[in-house]
């Protein structure tokens, strides 16, 4: 089976495990400031503050922000469910709109969505290409809005030159399907002091100085071990997505002019790093989505449905008032959309392999 995604890593990573359980400090310890510092460079940020998720730093950012009940946050109604989850954590209220032809936020709907209870804007750089940021800057600066990026799928990313994460208070998720991975892991990025300062005590309880608690904090760290898995995998990340650049552009060369396939596209001023290589099948392509997953899955290729409905579709959502909304390129792309691997494991076998096989299934 050619999976949907597998992780790579190296010996160096072994070892850099075991040099941890050898010292017997497997908390706390020197290993995760040095990832931060690593990942802040990388970035090109003041701060990265580790924590033990991508869910927690979203978290986190909106925490620390004082971002609370009554609050309103404009974000993607096409998303994986942590970004909800995460403003609702807070007791702030998720303000939903639609998405452009990245798939990411539609600038003219998040102007269109300011109250005067919004307080961020919480963009989603679904499956690694960034949104259409300089708007979106512009339009946060004029309300005086946070933002908050998502960027728990786009290690890498970029618009303009700059990385994702650069544009307010950047979130990653090191989730073991992710471009770099730590397992379980998360990273909040930001120039600003004040905010670092913040979450770095809220993720550990609240705690200033050892036993000098000043607020309610949580339990949300990342362990030694997790930080040397990342320093490892953030020292390759540039080459892997680099790979996964050179599958997506075989893709986009072998995949083209099929009826009723709608192929992944690159906006301007962005770089993609394709954590999905994410197709749309169209009602005149050959196969329902089903049928088309069922044989790629029939002849040993893996593929996934990121996602099979907007989020204000899940049940235990549909009754807030917030979430009484119909968009109509979230309903329409959740019926579309299907990834294919595309990961750095590939090889060119498996590229042609998937290439022959879905050009014989589209007939």
């Amino acid at each position: 089976m050619i999976r949907i995604s597998q992780p790579a890593f190296l010996e160096d990573t072994a070892e850099s495990v075991l040099a941890v359980l050898r010292s017997g400090q497997l908390a706390q310890g020197t290993v995760v400031r040095e990832f931060e510092n690593a990942f802040a460079r990388y970035v090109g940020v003041r701060h990265a503050v580790a924590c033990n998720s991508g869910t927690s730093a979203l978290f986190l950012a909106l925490l620390a922000h004082g971002i609370g009940p009554g609050d309103e946050v404009i974000t993607s109604a096409f998303t994986f469910i942590a970004t909800i989850n995460a403003i609702l954590y807070v007791g702030a209220t998720p303000r939903l709109v639609d998405v452009d032809g990245s798939f990411n936020l539609d600038p003219a709907q998040v102007q269109a969505a300011i109250t005067p209870n919004t307080k961020a804007v919480l963009p989603v750089y679904l499956y690694g290409q960034m949104a259409e940021m300089a708007e979106l800057d512009d339009i946060a600066h004029r309300h005086n809005l946070v933002i908050i990026e998502d960027a728990c799928q786009a290690h890498g990313a970029a618009y303009d030159g700059k990385f994702a994460g650069t544009f307010g208070s950047g979130c990653f998720s090191f989730y073991a399907t992710k471009n770099m991975t730590t397992g379980e892991g998360g990273m909040l990025t930001t120039n600003e002091d004040e905010i670092a300062d913040r979450a770095r005590r809220l993720l550990n309880h609240g705690m200033q100085k050892r036993y000098q608690y000043r607020e309610l904090g949580y339990n949300l760290r990342l362990t030694e071990i997790a930080a040397a898995i990342g320093i490892k995998q953030l020292a390759r990340l540039d080459a892997m997505n680099r790979l996964r650049q050179e599958n997506a552009r075989y893709f986009d060369d072998h995949l083209i002019n099929i009826r009723g396939l709608v192929l992944p596209r690159v906006l301007p001023r962005r770089t993609h790093v394709y954590h999905q290589y994410t197709l749309r099948l169209l009602p005149e392509f050959a196969l329902t989505r089903a049928q088309f997953i069922n044989a790629l899955d029939a002849c040993g290729i893996g593929s996934a449905i990121y996602y099979p409905q907007p989020v204000y579709e899940y049940p235990y959502l549909r009754d807030n008032a917030w979430a009484r909304v119909r968009l109509t390129e979230a309903e329409m792309l959740s019926q579309q959309v299907v990834s294919i691997p595309a990961h750095p494991a590939l090889d060119s076998g498996d590229r042609e392999k998937i290439v022959e096989t879905i050009r014989a299934i589209a007939g």
